[in-house]
């Protein structure tokens, strides 16, 4: 199934159940956010390349997640807090901006990664995984995690753990959770040194 989609360019990248707190002040945005709530669909959230978020013109990756708003509220600085939730992994292809500064894109979902049990030699990333989650900021986001889930397990790193953004895209863009997992070994390990 491929369907043109509304693409959100940030500097974050968003995996399969995952949730992200977005702040939204720029007109396109809101007026996006306001088609989605309406229409009940989604959006793509996607890293960007080069440029900048606010800038307008920017190039991105071509592999993205899929995004639900799951919560709103107007915040305090007078700007709509949302929080996105990933549904999957997506490819874009055919992106153009629209005369209102919205990039759109033909998006089409890849293959559901299949379900598996986390392996022992990997059981301290899931216990990685757990200290964070405790952190008071990451606990308001309310996800769900299956600790017994390599592909949870290793989503949720790739999201929380400080590593490059680069890093993180190619992470996302992994199709094999073990390898995914042993990857973000390496690179913690690096980080280390």
């Amino acid at each position: 199934m491929t369907k043109e989609f509304p693409i959100f360019p940030l500097n974050s990248v968003l995996c399969p159940k995952g949730r992200l707190p977005l702040q939204i002040f720029e007109q396109r945005y809101l007026s996006m956010i306001s088609r989605c709530l309406k229409s009940h669909e989604g959006f793509v959230i996607v890293l960007i390349k080069d440029g900048k978020e606010a800038s307008g013109d920017c190039t991105f990756f071509d592999v993205g997640s899929y995004a639900r708003v799951v919560d709103f509220q107007q915040l305090p600085n007078g700007f709509l807090g949302i929080t996105a939730e990933g549904e999957c992994k997506v490819s874009i292809s055919h992106a153009h901006r629209q005369s209102d500064g919205l990039y759109v894109a033909k998006v089409e979902a890849l293959g559901l990664e299949t379900p598996t049990e986390i392996p022992e030699q990997y059981s301290e990333l899931a216990d990685l995984l757990g200290d964070l989650l405790r952190h008071p900021v990451i606990q308001a986001l309310g996800m769900s995690v299956d600790f017994q889930d390599a592909r949870d397990v290793g989503w949720r790193l790739v999201e929380l753990l400080p590593l490059a953004m680069e890093d993180k895209q190619y992470l996302l863009t992994l199709d094999d959770p073990i390898y995914r997992l042993e990857q973000i070994r390496y690179l913690i390990h690096a980080l280390a040194e």
